[in-house]
């Protein structure tokens, strides 16, 4: 009968209960086991949980980094587009000078070939005038020539009017006559061909002009043939 009491009073102990030692009133040795088992497993749970946590810590001061890193990734495209910029810029200013350049040098091409044209027009105006001033001088000669009487003879009025005519229009291009007579002797304009002695005139100053001289705008076409004063 002791024995199945004993039996009954363990069926009846409740789970999760303390069972004490019959005679010394304690927890039993397996009980205490127990307890520590539980312990333990419960200080390793804190313990993983407190690594998890740890984890998820790091993983979040990381996640800043991992954004800077990104954010340094992003930059560096805008760093090789301002690179390019550069280059594009540069070769901008390459051009543009080039551009420049060449504006220039047709600028004084375009002026050089207007002057050689000029010049060209001069020279070629020059070698005609330069052909017709000896009928200018028969001209002169011959009406030089007419005697006084016959000077209002219809011939003579004629010859002169031509004349007239012609001298105008050398007027109007741009030819004129050498001042000789009463002026100093001036080489780029007078050929002096003799001295001569005079009461009229001082030294160095062109006394006679046997041939006339033109010059066309600003050049000379044909020098006058002089006389100065010695």
């Amino acid at each position: 009968m002791a024995e199945e009491k004993t039996t009954v009073e363990q069926e009846t102990v409740a789970e999760g209960d303390t069972v004490l030692d019959e005679q010394t009133g304690q927890p039993t040795p397996e009980e205490t086991n127990g307890e520590a088992e539980e312990a333990v497993n419960e200080t390793e749970t804190d313990a993983q949980e407190t690594a998890v946590e740890n984890d998820g810590g790091s993983e979040g001061t990381e996640e800043p980094e991992q954004a800077q890193a990104s954010k340094g990734e992003k930059k560096s495209p805008f760093k090789k587009k301002e690179k390019k910029k550069d280059k594009r810029d540069e070769r901008i200013e390459e051009l543009t000078d080039q551009v420049k350049r060449q504006m220039a040098e047709f600028e004084n091409f375009r002026r050089r070939t207007e002057k050689e044209k000029t010049q060209m027009y001069e020279v070629g105006a020059k070698s005609i005038i330069e052909k017709i001033l000896p009928i200018v001088d028969n001209f002169e000669r011959g009406l030089a020539a007419v005697p006084e009487e016959q000077k209002n003879d219809a011939f003579v009025d004629g010859m002169d009017k031509v004349y007239k005519q012609m001298m105008t229009t050398f007027t109007e291009i741009g030819v004129q006559p050498i001042e000789a007579v009463g002026k100093e002797f001036d080489p780029e304009y007078h050929n002096a061909v003799m001295q001569v002695e005079s009461e009229e005139f001082e030294s160095g100053i062109v006394a006679q002009e046997f041939q006339k001289g033109y010059k066309y705008r600003d050049s000379v076409v044909r020098h006058s043939m002089v006389a100065v004063v010695q």
